[in-house]
């Protein structure tokens, strides 16, 4: 193998040349490398919808819901299918799993909407649809707010549109979403008794306005010199035209103003509405593309949103509600902060330990390994992100360890005799293979955090990579440009210095020696750890993620779920009323009839649904938050008693909802809902539990018509003309179309408020018959109060009701489940064939994550194997290396049960990555145990000497990575893997140089010479 160290001392110039490049390029890059909060992963999850008006649920049910799902389960790759359907509506989720890349998501999106289209024929007479929503995970994390005063809601409207086309043009936007716009409509409200008395026709009427106001080419005259168009006035331009329309009735001409009232309104009932700091608004949501630099983008927006208010007319107000730029900018400030302290921290360490010169080796070596990492990042479309940020600094407690042996190699030489040349390539020599195999055992270790088929590891997968590429580069830097660094820059050691060993060394010298004497109980008291260690595991509380740290409070308000938007809108109004003056409250939007758009990666975003509103509160700062979480759960208990209400900060990781769940299934609907009444009784037991609730339970009021057909056949009616009468009456039939600018405005005709809001009049509304009489409803139909679910959940094609609950503060989710396992074990046992229990919510998901990373361990093991088995060609010697790895346990239960941490997603990776880190000092150990072997040395002194002279790389690295892991160890997110990674490389790394040794001379039966043995410990 070519001298790398050597050929770079040969090649000085073009390797100084090399590194100015390095330096300049890692500079460039970082500045051109995005910027993001989280890193993307992608969202598996398409909505598929379908509406059939006018049916009931379980015809919905069984005739649209179930003829799409069993088409949509040949979906490949799918997970699973949920849906809700109600009364005319079916909704859809098609979830994929999570080993589905994105080009196979891709694929698979335009596979749904080809077998959804083979099927379009299958489907009920009037479906309208089936639509997809494949963009379900966009994230649009700036978000504007317009509120106005003095203006139309139009008026506003048109503004926030003229406002969208221009931050369309700004660079990395991809899409904007218009919240809270209602659409004009214009309404013919006419009264039935009077139609009736005039005898006019109801049909004839609406055929008449749509005949005027409809599209038609007139044709084309062609000239010899011209082509003319032909227009034919009388379409519609405004409500003023539709009531001048004029139509023959009885032999008479008649003004549409006569008889009915012509109005301009808003959608009735509204849409989806958007609300700020409790003013009604219109919002504009916009979303990055991929790739693209938040901070850039947001500097982009502003500027242009400065130009932009400065020419609004008074009265109508930007307000900035959710800004991503300045949550990453303050992020990524926080982590570089981080990675300058921790940088400080190595080279403290460095220049205590090593001195000035060979700490000031370390210290360059650190920004150029960064300055070659940034560029490969670029490369490899790795952005700035919370992952990638906090493996930067995990990799830099990691990429000194090459560079201080090397140095630390040389270092020895020199204080021996050699020239710089000979000391500084001696190093390559020694230790290049071992380093290079320990550093793709610690990648290893990493790998399957990379791998992991599940929306948590694609969530963290930069940690892997961002790692991988890093130690990989501090290799290539440890034997190019260290060597050269140390040729100019070391000095040989004076020569008292090097006769000193120095107390703490003597110190390990004499206590190693003593734990070889001493090895059956040295190796008793090892495992005796161990073994204490793994049973105290379960001590250790369990969490998938925790909470995000941004200051805001998500807050849910479900209704029953016959509720009226009208209800949700007075609910969302006395929240609004709540929240203002709250001291600790900077801002909040409030989302009514829909959840909050996705500014935020992980967020749950709820659909629409007239029962639901959401409200995104931004308090003043974390402990603000905490102190309104408080004050909100009390107003919510005492003035909402009705709503199902959550109160919760955001969440890290793939998005979960309400973190305990189970799901009830079965074929019987009534049978369900009976077993999750017991189920929830069981839950709500646990004093860890609260506001247990359903996703759906309550079946609601409707109001059957029942018709006579004999009577209605005598005179002369059927149930389509009298559904499309009532239709007309109560909700209004859309009947034709203006054209108002960019707008469609749908004229809807329907009947007056007093006959349509009232069940009293709704038995006497007058039906037209053919021939121009009418009758009322009651003389050949009867009224009745009848119950259905207003919508049922299914998954994967069976009925499921979800029991769903939130835990109290200072719990976790799967302590919870954890305890409630035996009840719900015995229900279990008592149910019949068909149906079933299962655990969902924040313990699933952790399940799944966990098992997707399990299941790509064996590959680990395999490639740390095949690495340690090509370097060290013994069996023995490859069973004495892995004996140390399980041995860092001991640190990890120890370090996680002090500091309160729980052992969750991040900690379990940080616990594997430590297995690549441990096993890398054994394999140098090892092989340092050889070479000394080889120089004709005994097992017991070659394990003596090896480990001394390996004492001071291996501890200081140990030491290194410990204490440069403090800035995040607070962090919340970083905070379980830094101590995990903390505590257990600390505790294996002393046991590396004691117990390693110990089981070395205890294998090969290596005993003490009778000079060493006589000398005092």
């Amino acid at each position: 193998m070519i001298n790398l160290s050597e050929w770079a001392l040969n090649h000085r110039s073009l390797v100084a040349y090399i590194m100015i490049v390095a330096v300049i390029a890692g500079v460039l890059s970082y500045f051109r490398l995005g910027r993001s909060e989280d890193p993307t992963f992608i969202i598996k999850t398409m909505v598929v919808q379908a509406a059939w008006p006018g049916a009931t649920v379980e015809e919905t049910l069984k005739q649209v819901t179930e003829r799409l799902e069993r088409k949509l389960q040949e979906t490949p790759h799918l997970d699973f299918l949920r849906s809700f359907t109600r009364a005319g509506v079916t909704t859809i989720f098609v979830n994929l799993k999570g080993s589905a890349n994105a080009k196979e998501v891709l694929d698979t999106w335009y596979q749904v909407r080809k077998n959804v289209g083979d099927i379009r024929h299958t489907l009920p007479a009037g479906i309208v649809g089936p639509g997809f929503n494949d963009d379900f995970g966009d994230t649009f994390g700036i978000i504007y707010g317009f509120t106005s005063d003095g203006f139309t809601h139009r008026e506003l409207r048109d503004r926030v549109e003229e406002i969208r086309s221009k931050l369309l043009l700004v660079p990395d936007v991809s899409k904007i979403e218009l919240l809270g716009a209602q659409d004009e409509r214009i309404f013919v409200e006419f009264s039935m008794k009077e139609l009736a008395s005039l005898g006019i026709d109801r049909s004839a009427l609406i055929a008449a306005l749509q005949a005027q106001n409809i599209v038609r080419p007139a044709g084309t005259i062609e000239t010899g010199y011209e082509s003319l168009s032909l227009r034919v006035s009388g379409a519609f331009a405004s409500e003023q035209d539709i009531a001048n329309t004029n139509f023959v009735a009885g032999g008479r001409v008649l003004r549409l103003s006569d008889i009915a009232r012509v109005r301009r309104d808003y959608s009735d009932p509204p849409q989806p509405q958007f609300r700020i700091n409790g003013e009604p608004a219109i919002g504009l949501a916009i979303a990055m593309r991929d790739g693209g630099d938040i901070l850039a983008l947001g500097a982009n927006i502003k500027q242009l949103m400065a130009r932009i208010t400065a020419d609004l007319p008074v009265g109508i107000e930007p307000k900035l509600i959710a800004d991503q730029a300045v949550t990453v900018e303050g992020a990524i400030s926080e982590f570089m902060t981080s990675l300058l302290q921790a940088i400080a921290i190595i080279l403290v360490v460095s220049f205590i330990s090593l001195g000035v010169r060979p700490g000031l080796i370390i210290a360059l070596s650190i920004p150029l390994t960064l300055a070659i990492v940034f560029p490969i990042m670029k490369m490899a479309g790795i952005d700035m992100q919370r992952i990638s940020l906090g493996a930067l600094i995990i990799a830099l407690a990691l990429l000194v360890d090459d560079a201080m042996t090397t140095t630390d190699a040389t270092l020895n030489r020199l204080a021996a005799g050699d020239d710089k040349v000979e000391a500084a390539t001696y190093a390559f020599r020694t230790y290049a293979l071992a380093m290079l195999a320990g550093t793709l055992v610690t990648i290893a270790g990493f790998v399957p955090v990379g791998f992991a088929a599940s929306s948590a590891g694609e969530y963290t997968f930069s940690l892997f990579a961002v790692v991988a590429i890093a130690l990989i580069v501090s290799w290539f830097v440890a034997v190019i440009f260290a060597p050269l660094l140390g040729v100019i820059i070391l000095k040989p050691p004076r020569a008292a210095a090097t006769r000193d060993p120095g107390r703490i060394f003597r110190w390990y010298r004499n206590f190693l020696t003593f734990a070889m004497r001493a090895k059956w109980l040295t190796i008793f008291v090892s495992l005796a750890l161990f073994v204490a260690s793994f049973l105290a595991l379960p001590l250790i509380p369990r969490q998938f993620f925790p909470s995000s740290d941004r200051p805001e409070l998500l807050v849910d308000l479900s209704l029953p779920q016959n509720a009226s938007i009208y209800a949700s809108e007075t609910a969302a109004q006395r929240l609004d009323a709540a929240l203002k003056g709250d001291p600790d409250v900077a801002r909040w939007s409030t989302y009514v009839g829909r959840g909050a758009i996705r500014f935020y990666l992980p967020l749950n975003v709820q659909l629409p649904n007239n029962f639901f509103s959401q409200a995104v509160i931004v308090a003043k700062d974390v402990a603000a938050r905490e102190r309104l979480r408080l004050k909100l759960e009390k107003i919510l208990s005492d003035e909402f008693p009705s709503a199902i209400s959550r109160v919760y900060p955001l969440e890290l990781g793939p998005p979960v909802g309400w973190p305990v769940q189970y799901r009830v299934s079965g074929p019987d609907t009534g049978q369900v809902r009976e077993i999750a009444l017991k189920l929830a009784q069981i839950v709500a037991t646990n004093p860890k539990a609260e506001k247990v609730n359903f996703d759906w339970i309550e079946p609601a009021r409707q109001v059957r018509i029942r018709v006579d057909q004999d009577e209605a056949r005598l005179l002369g009616l059927s149930s389509q003309a009298l559904a499309s009468v009532l239709n007309t009456v109560t909700s209004g039939t859309s009947v034709t179309q203006v054209r108002d600018d960019i707008y469609l405005v749908d004229v809807i005709a329907r009947a007056t408020d007093e006959q349509r809001v009232s069940l009293a009049t709704l038995r006497t509304v007058q039906v037209p018959l053919p021939g121009g009489r009418t009758v009322p409803l009651s003389q050949f139909a009867t009224f009745e109060y009848g119950q259905e679910y207003p919508l049922i959940w299914r998954r994967d094609r069976v009925p499921t009701l979800t029991v769903q609950a939130d835990i109290v503060a200072g719990a976790l989710p799967e302590t919870l489940v954890s305890s409630l396992s035996p009840d719900v074990e015995a229900l279990t046992k008592t149910l019949p064939t068909g149906y079933q229990v299962v655990v969902g919510g924040t313990v699933e998901e952790s399940k799944k994550s966990q098992a997707s990373v399990i299941a790509v361990v064996p590959v680990m093991l395999l490639i740390m194997l095949t690495v340690l088995m090509v370097q060290l060609r013994s069996f023995q010697r490859l069973f004495l290396v892995l004996s140390v790895a399980p041995l860092g346990l001991i640190g990890v239960v120890a370090a996680l049960l002090l500091s309160g941490r729980p052992l969750g997603f991040v900690a379990i990776l940080g616990i594997l990555a430590l297995l690549g880190m441990i096993t890398k000092n054994a394999v140098i150990l090892i092989g340092q145990i050889e070479a000394e072997r080889s120089q004709g040395k005994n097992a017991w002194e070659a394990a003596i000497d090896a480990s001394s002279s390996r004492f001071r790389p291996i501890m200081l690295t140990a030491v290194s990575t410990v204490l440069g892991m403090i800035p995040i160890a607070p962090t919340v997110f970083w905070g379980p893997m830094a101590f995990a990674i903390m505590g257990g490389l600390l505790v294996a790394t002393i046991l590396t140089l004691i117990f390693l040794p110990t089981l070395y001379v205890t294998w090969f039966k290596g005993t003490e010479s009778p000079e060493a043995s006589s000398k005092p410990v």
